[in-house]
């Protein structure tokens, strides 16, 4: 088993390159009639603000929320409990978990030791970019109020179960699911939001994060197909692509169905990694669709930060 997962592995991950559109607004000269001969003056109204006119640290204080709900799942799965008063910060919201949460009971070690390596990049992600906005003469937000049983509903919408009680701290097999829910977000996220960035060390940073988020979208799809493959059914890799629908429905598409020829979520004319607008995460972090959303799904408060209500 252990084998064939590292020679899925090998052949699962590709390069990604940073691809996102960011509208513009027309300005035209608006004439000032006047009663003179002198030619009429001209002025230049204020553009329509653009994506590129947000702020980097409302855009690095975007990610981090994203990161803390990361953080915490895997934190929670591999170790049982979630960030420590200080990483989340003064003025956290609560995590809401499943009843009696606990690590996930792991009978499979190379699962167990993905899991607790992932959780330590997420945590190191949160403090990275916590220290990111500080340097950059910003505030870090501090973890929103999170709801790690949203799962549950998920799964439902998705079409996986019609009770709300999937639980991805339940198993092995389970946690490869609650793990997928994020991974490509977060790729897709970080790939959409980097063009959007004008400190070119910001930038140069959030492309190594969105880096280590692809490696970890790679392991986790790859280990679904791995698990399939030794079961000799397709039961994990059909839930996956579930949730994948859900998501595209969700955040406007830029999913790839996985099977085990088929890992890469990518462009397939050009194989370059898929792009999210801050708009399309934030329907599906908020499970719905709509404009003017401002909380609900795993976030039940909304995001922390400037970037937190849908608009459209």
């Amino acid at each position: 088993m252990e084998k064939k997962l590292n020679e899925l592995i090998d052949k699962a991950l590709s390069r990604r390159k940073f691809l996102a559109g960011a509208g513009t607004a027309a300005a035209g000269a608006m004439i000032i009639g006047c009663n003179s001969s002198t030619p009429a003056p001209t002025t230049t109204p204020t553009p329509t603000p653009t994506p590129l006119d947000i702020p980097d640290n409302d855009i690095l204080n975007f990610a981090l929320n994203l990161e803390y709900l990361e953080a915490e799942f895997y934190l929670y799965a591999s170790t049982g409990s979630g960030l420590s008063s200080a990483d989340a910060l003064t003025g956290a919201g609560t995590t809401t978990v499943p009843q009696g949460i606990k690590a996930v009971p792991w009978t499979n070690s190379v699962f167990a030791q993905y899991a607790a390596e992932i959780a330590q990049d997420e945590l190191n992600h949160v403090r990275f970019l916590q220290a990111a906005i500080t340097k950059n003469s910003g505030t870090p937000v501090p973890r929103p109020a999170l709801d790690l049983t949203f799962f549950g509903p998920l799964a439902v919408a998705a079409g996986i179960t019609t009770a709300p009680t999937f639980n991805p701290f339940d198993s092995n097999n389970d946690f490869l699911i609650g793990a997928f829910v994020f991974e490509d977000v977060g790729v897709t996220a970080y790939t959409g939001a980097a063009p959007l960035l004008a400190n070119n060390n910001i930038l140069s940073a959030a492309a190594g994060i969105q880096a280590t988020e692809a490696y970890h979208a790679a392991e986790i799809r790859t280990l679904i197909t791995a698990v399939d493959g030794a079961a000799g059914n397709q039961t994990y890799t059909t839930i996956a692509n579930q949730v994948s629908a859900l998501r595209g429905k969700l955040g406007g598409g830029n999913e790839t169905t996985l099977s085990v020829s088929s890992i890469v979520a990518a462009d397939p004319t050009n194989a370059i990694a898929f792009h999210r607008t801050t708009d399309q995460v934030l329907h599906i972090v908020y499970g719905a669709l709509g404009a003017g959303l401002s909380k609900g799904g795993f976030f039940p408060n909304g995001l922390n930060g400037n970037i937190s209500v849908t608009a459209s």
